[in-house]
């Protein structure tokens, strides 16, 4: 089940970005053992919390050198970890990468920050409107004379974090598989997002890019590239770059020829700009749907978290699932032979203490010892 069936995993809890390196890969079939904090208001996951779906869970208590000792042990029979703490706090803990590769030199390292590791800032707290603002990804979005836009916490937390470890730690398990030495994997969320602006850099360095914001034509300047509200107050996203996609939204919007006919032209842009508004606004989003979706007018109606999971396309690709009463989306990719599946919701914090001690070999009054030290819960 899943191309990383048989890979162990062992996640320190944190939060953002760390849970979502850990969904990607139980996604893809591998055991991840999230080891949760057994203080009062520790990081438990909720039931409905997507990201943390797919692993057993584990709580520890790691400012006891019992629980250190107890994770240690877990490392023996583990391929990776990975963690999320400020640099430093895993070594204090006692749960560093020395510690932790001392008892398995093929182990995995995986670790997550905002900062890296190293650094003038590395030590400083954040969050991922920092980080994207120190990698240039941030200046890049929002309109002309206005502030940027923070887009969510997708391309920090997510994209240039959590699904760069996820990567970089499969990277670093398949080299394993070959030296038989772990390593090492530094995620940094500065790094990463650095990472997704690649192409821009491209633009600007072939000076096709300037640093003035919707003055280019991929961040809103251009007519053909833009989100458009309808006359019931929704919107649709046009995304006609390409010259044969163009002439097809001028057949479809019925454009007139001789003022949209340039395309190309940037002192154009914003009459042209004014004028599609104008048009756009004269349908409804179902309206506009009929004529263009599914055209090579590259059109999408842009939809809520609630009106996606119905739309057809997504629907026939079941591209959202429901599991345990909870709406969330599929795993991602998809593979032809190693299907991933989804297996459990969100666990409560060691709801699977005495299953997964058991299977790492432990007795049954090993574990009852451990409890009643205060080891785990």
């Amino acid at each position: 089940m899943g191309p990383l069936e048989g890979v162990t995993i062992i996640e320190l809890a944190g939060i953002g970005p760390g849970p979502f390196c850990g969904m990607m890969l139980a996604d893809m079939g591998a055991t991840v053992i999230r080891v949760d904090r057994t203080s009062p208001g520790g990081l438990g996951s909720l039931p409905k919390d997507v990201l943390a779906r797919g692993r057993k869970s584990i709580a520890i208590n790691l400012k006891n050198p019992a629980g250190a000792a107890l994770v240690l042990k877990l490392c023996e029979k583990a391929d990776a970890l990975f963690e999320g703490y400020r640099p430093g706090v895993a070594e204090r803990m006692g749960v560093g990468p020395q510690d932790c590769m001392k008892v398995n030199p093929k182990l995995v390292y995986g670790r997550m920050t905002g900062w890296g590791q190293e650094g003038p800032m590395a030590n400083a707290a954040g969050h991922d409107i920092n980080y994207i603002s120190l990698s240039g990804a941030l200046h890049a979005i929002g309109r002309k004379g206005e502030a940027p836009v923070p887009p969510l916490n997708l391309v920090g937390d997510f994209g240039g974090g959590g699904m760069i470890l996820a990567f970089g730690m499969v990277c670093a398990l398949l080299e394993a598989q070959k030296s038989g030495k772990g390593q090492v994997v530094d995620a940094a969320m500065v790094d990463g997002s650095a990472t997704l602006m690649g192409m821009f850099f491209t633009f600007k360095n072939l000076g096709m890019w300037n640093e003035e914001r919707q003055t280019n034509f991929l961040d809103g300047a251009a007519h053909f590239y833009d989100a458009y509200e309808t006359s019931d107050g929704k919107y649709i996203s046009i995304g006609s770059i390409e010259p044969q996609f163009y002439e097809l939204l001028i057949q479809k919007a019925e454009l007139d020829r001789d003022k949209f006919g340039v395309q190309m032209d940037p002192t154009k842009w914003p009459e042209l700009k004014k004028e599609i508004t104008a048009i756009f606004k004269q349908k409804t989003r179902d309206e506009w749907c009929k004529i263009m979706e599914g055209t090579d007018v590259c059109f999408a109606p842009i939809l809520s978290l609630s009106e996606a999971p119905e739309h057809p396309h997504n629907k026939a690709r079941k591209t959202f699932v429901e599991l345990d009463g909870v709406l969330q989306p599929a795993p991602s990719p998809r593979f032809s032979r190693t299907r991933a599946q989804l297996t459990t919701s969100a666990r409560t914090a060691g709801q699977d203490t005495d299953a997964v001690l058991a299977d790492f070999g432990f007795s049954a009054n090993e574990i009852a010892k451990l409890r009643e030290n205060g080891v785990v819960i």
